[in-house]
């Protein structure tokens, strides 16, 4: 072509020098413009008919490549390949100005393929996380660690190419330079180790309420990299932790308790110590009224009644013998009361117990699984249980405990004065 151009100009009248100058300048003009028209075809044609094509199959794995620009990058290619490749036969005497031309078309092209190798990556993460074995198995920590040595690799080629050294130099270098390259990537080595170990034994997954005392942290993680573990507390903040942490430090996965079903409910009722007392007749007419534990109550008195008739009990001391307590009675209507509610798991772990007393009084636990993990389902569930515990404790003559306040200290005082006598 450059000899058909350079005969043109000699006809048209140009000395022989000139137009070898002219026909090199109008060859190299041609030569972008080839590349330009090249890539337009690429970019504009070919792409948008992929697009068409991607849009009317059922596959998703096609359109996220799209979407994350894979084939729009591999079109830059196309005329730098054009450009690398031609120029030699554009340019024949200019060898200094073809070395240029190929050199920053080489770096074109490493650029180029970093990119499309980081969009590629891109896409496969995204097509990855779309399984269901994402959620347990993140690896966005792996994608990153591959894209490092990519861009170190890529690093390495495009100085090797400045330089005009062999690439085996370079790593050569790096490796003299391996304590400084260490403590350069430390929290990067350490959270892909750590990243692996969180993956292997299923630590943690997108999606876990964890909770993390030592670093603040109480909420979903709603992101594990290579570097950080994120995590959206209930406050709406954002703690970031290193991976590694998760390792080293002790944490709470409340993954368990949302796979089980329910939610645990251990609470305690402070009852007062000084309440606690035998049920005498009218104690029994009256709690027999209670429809959830009059059987309960009708058949617990006929057993005291024949145990006792049966040992020849003397009835006039309340000690002697078996005796219905309040207290009894009350872990039993709690028990039905919880038995019957629509919100509490009965195949699962159920206590209503005594705790060891203590200076605040005999704590009556309960210890159940709520069926709605929501929170603020499971703290409103919770709060209705107790609103009516608490309610319907003095009908079974028993008090909470609780300490002094500033209007018992004053009421203790005024009947105390010396006036007051």
């Amino acid at each position: 072509m450059i000899n058909l151009i350079k005969n043109w100009l000699l006809e048209l009248g140009l000395q022989s020098p000139q137009a070898s100058v002219s026909a090199s300048i109008i060859s190299f003009i041609i030569m972008l413009s080839a590349a330009w028209i090249a890539y337009l075809l690429t970019n504009k044609v070919i792409l948008r008919n992929m697009k068409k094509l991607i849009d009317k199959t059922q596959a998703r794995w096609d359109n996220i490549f799209y979407d994350q620009k894979v084939f729009s990058r591999l079109s830059h290619l196309v005329p730098a390949l054009i450009i690398y490749y031609v120029v030699t036969l554009v340019l024949p005497d200019f060898p200094r100005a073809v070395e240029a031309i190929q050199t920053a078309a080489y770096l074109y092209i490493v650029i180029t393929a970093l990119l499309v190798i980081n969009a590629f990556l891109n896409a496969l993460h995204e097509i990855y996380n779309t399984m269901p074995v994402a959620k347990n198995r993140p690896i966005k920590g792996v994608v990153q660690v591959i894209k490092i040595f990519t861009y170190i690799l890529g690093f390495g080629v495009f100085v090797s190419i400045i330089f005009d050294k062999n690439l085996t130099s370079f790593f050569t270098g790096l490796g003299a330079m391996a304590a400084v390259i260490m403590l350069i990537f430390k929290d990067t080595i350490l959270g892909f180790v750590a990243g692996i170990q969180l993956s292997a034994n299923d630590m943690v997954s997108l999606g876990d309420w964890v909770e993390m005392p030592s670093r603040n942290a109480d909420g979903i993680v709603t992101d594990i990299s290579l570097n950080t573990v994120k995590i959206q507390n209930w406050d709406r903040t954002i703690s970031t932790i290193p991976p590694y942490a998760l390792i080293t430090e002790s944490f709470t996965n409340w993954r368990g308790m949302e796979e089980s079903g329910g939610r645990r409910i251990k609470r305690s009722l402070y009852i007062d110590i000084k309440s606690i007392r035998f049920l005498n007749s009218t104690d029994l007419e009256q709690l027999k009224k209670i429809q959830i534990i009059r059987e309960y109550i009708i058949n617990r008195e006929k057993e005291v009644a024949d145990f006792n008739r049966q040992n020849q009990v003397d009835d006039s001391v309340l000690v002697n013998g078996r005796r219905l307590t309040n207290i009894g009675t009350f872990r039993r209507y709690v028990e039905e009361y919880l038995k019957q509610h629509p919100q509490i798991h009965n195949d699962m772990t159920f206590l209503v117990r005594q705790l060891q007393p203590t200076e605040k009084g005999l704590p009556l636990e309960i210890y159940v699984f709520c069926k709605d993990q929501r929170w603020a389902f499971y703290e409103s569930i919770q709060a209705d249980i107790f609103d009516h515990l608490l309610a319907v404790i003095p009908q079974f003559s028993l008090s909470i405990y609780q300490y002094p306040g500033s209007d018992d200290l004053r009421l203790f005082a005024q009947n105390h004065s010396p006036s007051a006598h």
